[in-house]
């Protein structure tokens, strides 16, 4: 429904990219990637609105980048439809191998160690107090039976089938910046980041 009102499903996207990332510009292969749409629609439509005032643009090395325009006259009520405030800003607790001292750290040791995972958060029956219907999601170009391996160890430590979720960090990113429900349920709940190689979720 709410891309028939703002015109086309690629517009919507755009929209919701750019208002989530105010201050940040993406260029436009970027930008495809991260929204899944083709690049002649994102260039059609990243040109209606940069002609509309919605969007600035500046080149830097040889590239055209795109970033939302604050002080557009529509931003703040475009920002309210776009951004989801209801997230929670309680800070989750952090591991670090660092500060492991017991047998029950053992599986967040095995979640840090999974080479290519840049981003991993526990929630659900892992972390006390987790309504998240995910206990696991783990984010990277992990292989997937290294995967299965890890959490089918955890769940044998924990007594219990774990329900977990992976996926690519260009997905993460761009489900994060539109504040996608599924991403939303995990981080709005009570959670654990044991992996977060970018710092992504503290910015």
């Amino acid at each position: 429904m709410i891309d028939a009102l703002f015109g086309s499903k690629t517009r919507v996207k755009l929209l919701h990219l750019f208002l989530n990332n105010p201050g940040k510009s993406f260029y436009v292969r970027e930008i495809t990637r991260l929204i899944g749409e083709q690049i002649n629609s994102v260039r059609r439509e990243l040109s209606n609105m940069l002609d509309a005032g919605v969007l600035l643009s500046n080149t830097n090395d040889n590239k055209l980048y795109y970033e939302i325009n604050r002080s557009y006259i529509h931003y703040k009520p475009l920002k309210e439809i776009f951004t989801n405030n209801d997230v929670s800003k309680q800070k989750p607790k952090r591991f670090s191998k660092q500060s492991a001292s017991s047998e029950t750290d053992d599986w967040r040791i095995a979640l840090a160690a999974l080479p290519k995972a840049k981003i991993v958060i526990a929630a659900g029956a892992l972390v006390r107090g987790s309504a998240s219907k995910v206990d696991l999601l783990i984010v990277g170009n992990v292989e997937s039976k290294r995967v299965a391996d890890v959490v089918n160890g955890i769940e044998i430590k924990v007594g219990r089938q774990l329900t977990f979720s992976r996926m690519l960090y260009d997905e993460f990113y761009y489900r994060l910046s539109v504040h996608d429900r599924f991403i939303n349920d995990i981080l709005s709940s009570r959670h654990e980041v044991v992996v977060d190689s970018e710092n992504i979720l503290q910015r």
